[in-house]
């Protein structure tokens, strides 16, 4: 639904493990290459656990990739089967399961394994058994696994066994009945949650991982707020990532703040409420955050017309400034430039809006603070006016190819508020690179505030990472001027 809005090729949150989105950071990649070394040259058994939703089975899956060619991975997802539906699992993945009709007993069933483990290892192959939710098999299948564990050539193990289970399964393994199986664990690896400090690299990873291409979408604010209601569980932040940029996407923002992320934890049910029950506060601020997120698709391409109050500081005029409205409700885009071959951007990044696609209105404004409609709309105020005037020579005649930063836009009944923006603007950056143009659409008439001049996507890109922060926030873009001059 937000992919476009956000200039993504797919969704960056999704919780089935795709091996494109494994996170390398908070030690996830040492432990991969661990597990890889361990299983390439240990003679006993593995074991990775953690708790609910920290990413073992992702692992598992990126896991499978990276063993060494003369390793063979069988990947078993469902552990609650007896012994003999374990066998004819194995017999069936290595090609030796008795023919329809025949003996089909565990132990008929155990000696085809053997044979073929044994075919496979004169062929220069062992077999990796990779064994999902182990914490949940039974007792006798667990059993019949350290039976596996000690089928052996002369010299080697036929068979290598690593298990990934919740924390569980280290209380499973401490029973006295499980104490041989224990024994045969050489390696004992632990997924931990992510650390605060990580949460914030792991979701701008997603984010990137799925095509985005920008300033950090995520606020540290935001981020702070779902690292603490994630506890860390990379499950749980995918979710709340993923509800938080939904309701970005539903106000018409480009970034995502801590109130998106408070209405996507309002809108989950990743904690049990406290003792007495549910508190009206909390259900109201339920049901907003569900009537935000649900509302949505409603909003595709909907323009909300707010102003910006008084004392709102111009930085949060900015907000918003790259949104493309969807085609069903916003006026007939204008086709986005193209940029030269040499300056091409790198595959997956947005193209760059054109100006007939500029937003509405100023996206973090409050609604309560849109100005009272006119007959007319308000001319604008005088620094603004000048500022019109004086970029009217460089908007006409800058080459095609020549890049500018677009910093904000807004409708021209905002005038005022725009002109603040320029104010401080002049006060910030270089007031002779800073300039303004209107642009007359079929959903009204646009101002906008750019700035630079600039021979090539790069340069660009690299002023606009040194903009001050106030102006950062707000998402502004490099653009190519023939964009200006699109009819």
């Amino acid at each position: 639904m937000y992919l476009e809005h956000f200039g993504l090729r797919e969704s960056p949150f999704r919780i089935t493990p795709h091996a494109d989105f494994f996170f390398g950071g908070a030690n996830r990649r040492a432990l991969l290459d661990a597990l890889v070394y361990a299983l390439g040259r240990e003679e006993g058994l593995v074991k990775v656990s953690g708790e609910v939703g920290t990413g073992k089975t992702m692992l598992a899956r990126v896991l499978i990739d990276h063993l060494p060619a003369h390793l063979r991975a069988i990947y078993l997802a469902d552990p609650l089967m007896n012994r003999g539906e374990l066998l004819a699992v194995l017999a069936d993945e290595l090609g030796c399961a008795p023919a329809t009709g025949s003996d089909g007993s565990a132990h008929r069933l155990l000696r085809a394994v053997q044979e073929a483990l044994v075919a496979e290892f004169a062929a220069g192959r062992q077999i990796v058994l990779l064994i999902d939710e182990a914490h949940a098999m039974p007792a006798e299948t667990l059993e019949q696994i350290r039976l596996l564990s000690n089928l052996e050539s002369e010299r080697h193990k036929l068979i290598k066994i690593a298990l990934f289970g919740q924390p569980e399964l280290d209380d499973l393994l401490a029973r006295t009945d499980m104490r041989q199986l224990k024994d045969r664990i050489t390696q004992h690896f632990r997924l931990d949650p992510l650390q605060p400090d990580d949460v914030g690299t792991y979701i701008d990873f997603r984010m990137r991982a799925a095509g985005y291409r920008g300033p950090n979408v995520f606020d540290a604010a935001s981020v702070t707020r779902i690292a603490r209601d994630s506890g860390g569980l990379t499950r749980r932040i995918n979710i709340l990532a993923d509800k938080a940029l939904l309701a970005a996407f539903a106000r018409g923002a480009h970034g995502v703040t801590a109130t998106d992320a408070t209405r996507a934890f309002a809108d989950t049910e990743l904690r049990v409420p406290a003792a007495g029950g549910v508190t009206p506060t909390r259900l109201a601020l339920a049901v907003a955050a569900s009537v935000v997120l649900l509302a949505a698709g409603f909003l595709l391409g909907r323009s909300i017309d707010t102003g910006l109050p008084e004392t709102a500081p111009p930085a949060t005029t900015a907000r918003g400034t790259t949104a493309v409205a969807p085609a069903d409700h916003a006026p007939e885009p204008l086709p986005a430039a193209t940029p030269a071959p040499e300056q091409a951007p790198p595959a997956g990044e947005p193209a760059v809006p054109p100006v007939g696609a500029l937003p509405d209105t100023i996206a973090s404004a409050p609604p309560d603070a849109a100005p009272e409609p006119a007959a007319e709309p308000p001319a604008p105020a005088d620094d603004l006016t000048s500022l019109l005037a004086s970029s009217k020579s460089w908007t006409t005649s800058a080459p095609d190819d020549r890049w500018f930063i677009q910093l904000m836009s807004a409708p021209v009944a905002q005038g005022e508020q725009v002109e603040r923006y320029v104010r401080r603007a002049r006060r910030t950056l270089d007031a002779e690179q800073l300039r303004a143009y209107r642009a007359d659409t079929s959903g009204g008439t646009k101002l906008a505030v750019i700035y630079g001049d600039f021979p090539d996507q790069r340069t660009a890109q690299q002023a606009l990472a040194t903009l001050p922060d106030w102006i950062a926030t707000a998402r502004p873009i490099a653009r190519q001027v023939r964009s200006l001059r699109q009819p």
